[in-house]
C-alpha cells in the first residue's frame, strides 16, 4: 500500500524505517519492562541487543550460504546492499541461541528474564505486522464485512490490523497482571498464550497463508502448540506454587 514514505524529496523504503524505529521502541520497551519488574535494566538492554544483532547477522548469513554461488565472485555483495536477502529461520534460530549463551553467562533466571522480554519481543511482531501492512506482500481474503480494506480492487480482511489487535492484547495483559503476578514465568506465558492463541484464529483470514501441501496452515499449528504448551506451563508453575506456600 505504502511502500515508500516520501520527506521532502526523498523516498525512503517504508520497511527499512519501520525496522529502524521497531528495533528501537523494542529496545526501549524491554527496558521499561525490566525496571517495572525491577530487574537490572542494562543487563536485559544488553541481553535485547546480542539478540537482535545476532538474529539480524545470522539471518544475512544464513541467506548468503544458502545461495553462495550468487555471492562468491562478488564478496562485498554480503555486506552491501543489506536491503534484501534475509533468512528469517536462520535468523531466529541465531537469535535464540545468542540470548540463551548471553543469558547463562551472565547466570540470568530464565523466567524473570523471560517476563521483561517478552513485551519486546510481542512489540517486535506488531512491528512486522505493520510493516506487512503497509509495504509487505500479505493480505487477507475477500470479504464483505464493513471495516475490509480495498486491496487491487476488491475488499479483504485487514488480517494485518487483527494481528496488531492481538499483540496489543497481549501488551496489555502483560501490564495488567506485571504488579500482581504470583510467580515468574506467569507474565511470559500468559502473554504468549493469548498472542498465539490469537494468531491461531486470525490466521484463518490470511489469503496467503503458509500451507503445507496437505492444506493445513503450518503457522496455526505453530501457534496451537504454544499457545498449550504455555498453558500447561502457567498449570504446573501455579500449582508449584500453591504447594510452596502451602
Amino acid at each position: 500500500m505504502f511502500p515508500t514514505i516520501s520527506i521532502g524529496p526523498l523516498a525512503f523504503p517504508t520497511a527499512g524505517l519501520l525496522t529502524i524505529l521497531g528495533v528501537y521502541v523494542l529496545l526501549s520497551v524491554v527496558e521499561r519492562a525490566a525496571l517495572r519488574l525491577g530487574q537490572d535494566a542494562n543487563r536485559l538492554y544488553s541481553l535485547a541487543v546480542t539478540t537482535v544483532v545476532a538474529g539480524f547477522v545470522g539471518a544475512r548469513l544464513t541467506f548468503v550460504l544458502l545461495y553462495w554461488p550468487a555471492y562468491r565472485t562478488d564478496l562485498l555483495s554480503i555486506v552491501w546492499p543489506l536491503n534484501s536477502g534475509f533468512n528469517v529461520w536462520g535468523g531466529l534460530f541465531v537469535a535464540l541461541a545468542a540470548g540463551f549463551f548471553y543469558g547463562r553467562f551472565h547466570q540470568l533466571a530464565p523466567w524473570p528474564t523471560l517476563d521483561a522480554l517478552v513485551p519486546g519481543v510481542i512489540v517486535g511482531l506488531i512491528i512486522v505486522s505493520l510493516i506487512d501492512f503497509l509495504a509487505g506482500p500479505g493480505f487477507g481474503k475477500l470479504t464483505s464485512a464493513p471495516w475490509g480494506i480495498t486491496q487491487f480492487s476488491v475488499r479483504r480482511h485487514p488480517v494485518q490490523i487483527y494481528e496488531i489487535l492481538v499483540g496489543l492484547l497481549a501488551l496489555f495483559s502483560w501490564w495488567q497482571f506485571h504488579r500482581d503476578r504470583l510467580f515468574a514465568g506467569q507474565l511470559f506465558l500468559l502473554a504468549t498464550a493469548l498472542y498465539s492463541g490469537g494468531r491461531l484464529f486470525v490466521d484463518a483470514f490470511r489469503e496467503n497463508a503458509w500451507i503445507a501441501a496437505n492444506g493445513i496452515h503450518i503457522l496455526q499449528v505453530i501457534c496451537l502448540i504454544l499457545m498449550l504448551a504455555s498453558l500447561y506451563g502457567l498449570g504446573q508453575l501455579a500449582e508449584k506454587t500453591a504447594v510452596n506456600r502451602a
